[in-house]
């Protein structure tokens, strides 16, 4: 997958993953296919093969523009503004085990 640069890397961060997989399915008791965490806030959201789509919409409710794969960690990014893969560092780390389905 080529990567591309992006302007918006400065909202790159290193963050504390905030749930144990996708923090709004773990509420509402729903399932996920694959996690996404955002890199400014750390909200850890399911991807957009998941029936909810929590990653995207935690985008278009925050304007937070960069996620990571997170399941399991897997070392790329993703601008939804300049809608290409960028460089995010060192994948993050999980806080701990995560349920799969």
């Amino acid at each position: 997958m080529p990567v591309k640069w992006c302007e918006h890397s400065d909202q790159i961060h290193d963050v504390t993953p905030s749930a144990l997989g996708c923090e709004d399915c773990l509420k509402t008791g729903d399932q996920w296919v694959h996690l996404r965490l955002c890199r400014t806030c750390g909200h850890v959201g399911c991807c957009d093969s998941s029936p909810n789509k929590h990653a995207t919409a935690h985008f278009h409710a925050t304007s937070h523009p960069i996620i990571e794969g997170y399941d399991p960690p897997e070392g790329w990014g993703w601008c939804y503004l300049d809608e290409a893969f960028v460089k995010i560092g060192p994948p993050t780390k999980q806080r701990g085990p995560i349920k799969r389905w």
